[in-house]
């Protein structure tokens, strides 16, 4: 029964050491902690294989064992001398001490592997109970020297491995000086002495894992660990509650079985309610980051689920923002106040909270106090003066408010931007410099978030008025041609108010105003519309636009060399465009001069030029000026005429040209694509 035992114990020992080496090979980047832990691992997990076969072949100690107890004896006290060495000696007298470790455990290697005669007795000698005793009481030295010479911030990293270790060689010297005390080892003690080197196994790991310099490759996240101890607890809760069932059923008599069902399902609702509330869940994380993690956050698993929260589709960003910066101390609700243009910090948003709708002043001592000191202010403290010696209190709102907890100021480039107010937390939260931190730079990313939502609001916003400012400078362009007309008009009337022919054409030029004026008006009261385009023939629309610029001198000439053509185009707009550069074409040309336009097909487009011989423009104009809003050469011109002459062209998919010379005259070449049979509008009445 013993012999199993002691398989068992030392097996699970090799096993155990041997996954540790695994671990601890996979990220070894040739340190000489590393070498040592990892020197020391092996040589256990060897020492624990020999003695489980030896256990299990039922065969007496042999030299093989006895040489890799020593080695794995005096392996574990290099690895404490290697952890004792200071980190502030010389180089060179560092890489002396290195090199001394390793040629030291090289030959003790080569030594055992040749075992010459005389390394017989030397075994033999350190086979001796009082020798072991001896090997126990120098490491366990050692572990006291360790622990003791490491400074106190810093045992965090060492105590487990402290612990394991001592534990080890207290239990050497427990096992060999009851040999010693009673001339024979006790197969009890030493059967479980296997069990007791596996327990060793996972304190390495823990300080492993803490200690960057053993490189150890581990890591087990706050999720898994948090899972499994869920799972841990949830199963010793169920074999507790059923152990307390049978005890219900076989006492219980004739209820016994009623009993039994009753208190299982009542269990069973009991560890649903647990495993469902938010504040259980809360204590455990914040338990398992206290004492399982030398930082309480997972800042790669934090940082993705607070940006995560705040780009998801779903609530508005603002609540979004408040859970975000909440869930990171296991708040359950908050409140943002933003600055306004007013100056004052307003209620934005609120998340489970229903704060006072007050109003702080950007100037006010509090807001100027959290932007020049940064500090998440902790409403719990049973205080009002925050800084007595400048006078700094915290608004009075603030603290009559009971589910306030926590201030977090909102920082963008320094500047306070709002703060964020959040309720008391579901576990207590000690609030030091790890959780200021975290609050402060979590404060600031929900800052630019929340400024870049404003920007971008403010940019649509602005967006909009540039879109009326634009249809209203276009209106006011074309209010000016028409202005122009009547004008003009006016001015001819004194001198042929009696010839029957001018009368017609004032009549038509009139008519024709007042039909623009009412389009516009009608225009500026349903706002910006789409304007539909249809089939249009080009030849109709290029003897209206002539005949409302002839009663101005120099009338236009137009040339049709093809009537038939048609285009896909809204009437109004490319009447407008062609008027346009017309009406350019007689202002810029002087009254015995000559405006021509003409149509005229090639191959699948219609071409259509406005040519005048009148100033004519700069290559500099044409080139840096000609097309761009608000550039003209006409005193009191808008600009604005061209640009969206050739905006609307280029919609339509054709090009606009132009070519002048200065004191010789400007032509303006149109191309617009044809309209093709196959695309014309199915006529639905035929």
């Amino acid at each position: 029964m013993l012999a199993s035992v002691a398989t068992i114990s030392h097996a699970s020992a090799a096993l155990a050491f041997l996954f540790l080496c695994g671990l601890l090979l996979t990220s070894w980047r040739g340190r000489l902690h590393g070498l040592a832990v990892l020197s020391a691992c092996l040589a256990s997990a060897a020492w624990a294989a020999a003695l489980a076969w030896q256990a299990y072949d039922h065969s007496p100690f042999s030299l093989l064992s006895q040489s890799l107890e020593l080695l794995r004896g005096i392996s574990w006290c290099v690895f404490l001398l290697v952890l004792l060495k200071p980190d502030t000696a010389a180089k060179a007298r560092s890489i002396s001490q290195n090199k001394f470790v390793l040629i030291g455990l090289s030959a003790l290697v080569v030594l055992l592997a040749m075992q010459p005669v005389w390394l017989y007795g030397l075994i033999a000698l350190t086979a001796n109970p009082v020798a072991r005793i001896a090997m126990a009481i120098a490491g366990m030295l050692l572990v006291e020297q360790l622990f003791r010479n490491t400074p106190a911030r810093e045992r965090w990293a060492i105590k487990f491995a402290c612990l394991g270790l001592g534990g080890m060689f207290a239990y050497d010297f427990y096992l060999y000086s009851d040999a010693l005390l009673f001339r024979q080892i006790n197969l009890e003690i030493w059967s479980a002495r296997g069990a007791v080197n596996a327990f060793v196994v996972p304190m390495l790991a823990i300080s492993a894992a803490r200690n960057p310099k053993w490189s150890p490759g581990i890591s087990v996240s706050r999720q898994v660990l948090y899972h499994s101890v869920a799972l841990l607890g949830s199963a010793v809760y169920l074999l507790a509650m059923s152990a307390a069932g049978y005890y219900l059923r076989f006492f219980g008599g004739h209820w016994g079985n009623l009993m039994q069902v009753v208190f299982l399902a009542g269990a069973l609702l009991v560890l649903a309610a647990v495993l469902f509330s938010g504040t259980c869940r809360a204590w455990l994380r914040v338990f398992i980051s206290k004492h399982f993690y030398s930082y309480g956050y997972d800042y790669r698993e934090e940082w993705i689920r607070f940006t995560r929260t705040l780009s998801k589709q779903g609530p508005e960003l603002g609540e979004r923002t408040i859970q975000a910066v909440a869930d990171l101390v296991e708040s359950p609700g908050g409140a943002v106040y933003l600055a306004r243009e007013s100056g004052q910090c307003k209620l934005a948003a609120r998340w489970n909270m229903n704060p006072p709708d007050v109003s702080e002043p950007l100037d006010g001592t509090f807001c100027r106090f959290m932007e020049s000191k940064e500090w998440v202010v902790d409403l719990k403290e049973e205080r009002a003066v925050i800084d007595s010696a400048q006078g700094v209190t915290i608004p009075q709102w603030l603290l009559e408010f009971p589910q306030a907890w926590l201030v977090v100021p909102m920082l963008l480039q320094g500047k306070l931007t709002g703060f964020m107010v959040l309720a008391q937390p579901r576990s207590s939260i000690r609030l030091n410099w790890e959780v200021l931190d975290l609050l402060k730079i979590a404060g600031s990313q929900a800052a630019s978030y929340l400024a870049q939502q404003e920007a971008s609001n403010a940019l649509m916003v602005a967006r909009q008025f540039e879109s009326f400012n634009r249809m209203s400078t276009f209106m006011v362009h074309d209010l000016k041609n028409l202005v122009f007309q009547l004008s003009l008009l006016l001015a001819n009337a004194e001198k042929h108010k009696h010839n029957p022919a001018f009368q017609q054409d004032m009549l038509e030029t009139i008519d024709f105003s007042v039909q623009k004026m009412k389009l516009l008006l009608q225009k500026l009261a349903r706002g910006i519309a789409v304007e539909t385009s249809e089939s249009l023939q080009l030849a109709p629309l290029l003897k209206q636009a002539v005949a409302s610029k002839s009663t101005i001198d120099p009338k236009p000439v137009l040339k049709l060399a093809d009537e038939g053509l048609t285009v896909f185009a809204n009437s109004s707009r490319l009447e407008r465009v062609i008027g346009h550069l017309i009406q350019n074409a007689i202002e810029a040309t002087p009254r015995d001069g000559k405006v021509t336009v003409s149509l005229e097909r090639q191959g699948n487009t219609a071409i259509v030029t406005i040519g005048d011989n009148g100033a004519g423009m700069s290559e500099e104009f044409i080139r840096d000026k000609l097309f761009k809003p608000f550039e003209s050469t006409k005193a009191g011109g808008m600009g604005i005429g061209v640009f969206e002459s050739r905006e609307y062209i280029n919609e339509l998919g054709g090009k606009m040209e132009v070519e002048s010379r200065v004191s010789q005259g400007t032509v303006f070449r149109l191309t617009l694509p044809l309209l093709q049979q196959e695309e014309r509008p199915v006529d639905l009445a035929a």
